[in-house]
């Protein structure tokens, strides 16, 4: 059973939970062994189940090589307690697995985990203001601009051009926007990118659109210093300055200017320990719980990094300004320590990046409910995070220029037309509504149907190709797609309109191809004497 690598949707890490258990039963290899002068046959011993475990996660696409071997100790731990293995003598439940030599094995069927049932998000359809009301108290008539309607002599005489008739039009005069109105304009668009660049018919599988705060997003774009970090207008909900300093003692290491330089050995680690204790006391999580869903969504497209950069930008955007904050500055000193040659080593038997990993994802990225693959989910994230930490946490320019024109749209005074829509040439976006497993069948099949019927009547009434060339063609498309071309020519008497028989006249025979041809006088011998 091979691997597949699992996109992003809903129930995503529910997803991953059922695959690596059906690869890790397939993989596992079963043997008979001994235990206290007795056998036990089709099971194996904990160390080998590590072994194989460990390799498959660190092929695994969803997981990678970073996996490390004491992950994948806790992961069987969660095993054991989910009873997808148990020990020779049928006990499970408890998550006392150890990298030993204790001998376990698979149940008779390892339970599969349900999809959960979760509450169906409301769709929050957000509306736009409506630019043709007045504002309260205000009245038209004083608005100096009346109907005109021209005719192509009236614009003659002051154009010297004739252009025919013009119909009725109007200036539609824009209200002032509100910071309200731009608001909800940024969070529109900003999920509608998201959703597009997820590849979703819908968030309501992977964010309630309602816990996501306007305000937040406007403030994470704006508000922001020249290297990108978001400025807090309440201080108070800032780091302390203490681990501040802190951080950035160790992110500039040796040249740290707010501290001074340390007198003992160890001092380095010591100060790392102060800051992974400061976010481990954390009681959520910086990306915070009610988007873990759209982040883990987000995971299956790190195999197109442009795409999971992008989704990565906008989601970040939605973040409450001191999480963004918090988490600029924590994932840039995690990244400048893990490239620091200068700084000791901060642990004896760790790699510095793998110890930035495991002390801070968990405080970066969890579930509200303890999840199985929480850890390994995180590690996941948090490692592209720092490989990929100054695009990712920037403001995405191309959606920022593009709510900016579409403000800028939506205030300008435009000319409107009799029966025209005054936005037509720029609609606001809009969220995908769910639709009946029928109705999808009906549009999939029409919406692909009708450019096909198009394109085959195109080429049964091309007058420029040759009949034999129209028949090769619509032989091709016969064979192709006789659903439609069965319901153009149902019978072949529709099909033989096409080419219609050339009644051939025979030439008309004269009289003298009757005759015998000519034949030229030969001159003979004379038999005469």
């Amino acid at each position: 059973m091979s691997a597949r690598l699992v996109g992003p949707g809903p129930y995503r890490a529910t997803r991953l939970w059922n695959e690596i258990i059906e690869l890790f039963r397939a993989a596992m290899p079963l043997r008979k062994h001994r235990c206290r002068f007795k056998s036990y046959e089709r099971c194996f011993k904990a160390s080998e189940a590590v072994d194989c475990l460990h390799e498959l996660l660190g092929s695994n696409q969803n997981f990678g090589p970073e996996v490390t071997r004491s992950q994948t100790v806790k992961l069987l731990k969660k095993f054991l307690k989910n009873h997808v293995i148990e020990d020779i003598k049928g006990r499970w439940g408890k998550e006392d697995f150890q990298d030993d030599g204790h001998l376990y094995r698979f149940p008779p069927s390892s339970p599969l985990k349900p999809y959960p049932k979760k509450p169906s998000y409301g769709k929050e359809v957000i509306k736009f203001p409506d630019w043709n009301e007045t504002k309260v108290g205000v009245s038209q008539e004083h608005i100096p601009v009346k109907s005109v309607t021209m005719n192509s002599e009236m614009w003659y005489k002051r154009h010297s051009i004739a252009i025919g008739e013009v119909p009725a039009c109007k200036l539609v005069l824009r209200r002032e926007l509100t910071q309200a109105h731009i608001e909800e304009i940024w969070k529109s668009m900003t999920l509608s990118r998201l959703q597009k660049v997820l590849g979703l018919n819908s968030l309501d599988e992977v964010l309630d659109t309602k816990l996501v705060n306007s305000k937040h997003i406007v403030q994470n774009a704006y508000n922001v210093n020249k290297q990108g970090i978001v400025i807090l207008e309440d201080k108070s909900k800032d780091l302390p300055h203490w681990i501040l300093s802190a951080m950035k003692c160790l992110a500039n290491w040796p040249s740290c200017s707010d501290l001074k330089q340390p007198t003992y050995s160890g001092f380095e680690r010591d100060v790392f320990k102060t800051i992974v204790d400061y976010f481990g006391q954390m009681k959520e999580p910086l990306l915070t719980f009610n988007f873990f869903d759209i982040f883990v969504c987000v995971l299956g497209l790190l195999q197109k990094h442009s795409k999971a950069v992008e989704a990565l930008q906008i989601s970040c955007l939605l973040l409450p300004p001191e999480n963004r904050r918090k988490l600029q500055l924590l994932v840039r000193m995690m990244a400048r320590i893990s490239f620091n040659q200068d700084l000791p080593p901060l642990s004896e038997s760790v790699r510095t990046r793998t110890l930035m990993v495991q002390a801070f994802s968990r405080c970066i990225l969890c579930s509200k409910d303890e999840m199985d693959l929480d850890e390994l989910l995180a590690a996941k994230l948090v490692s592209f995070l720092m490989d990929n930490y100054q695009e990712i946490l920037s403001v995405p320019s191309s959606l920022k220029s593009s709510i900016e024109e579409h403000v800028v749209h939506v205030q300008r005074v435009q000319i409107k037309y009799t029966g025209a829509d005054t936005d037509a040439t720029f609609p606001a976006p809009s969220f995908c509504h769910q639709i009946s497993t029928d109705e999808f069948e009906y549009q999939r099949a029409t919406g692909s149907q009708e450019p096909l019927a198009a394109l085959l009547e195109e080429i049964a009434m091309n007058k420029e190709i040759s009949v034999k060339d129209k028949k090769k063609k619509l032989k091709q498309f016969q064979k192709s797609y006789p659903e439609v071309y069965k319901e153009r020519f149902p019978t072949p008497e529709t099909e033989a309109v096409l080419f219609p028989e050339k009644s051939k006249q025979k030439p008309p025979i004269l009289m003298w191809a009757l005759k015998k041809p000519f034949q030229p006088f030969h001159r003979t011998r004379s038999f005469r004497m």
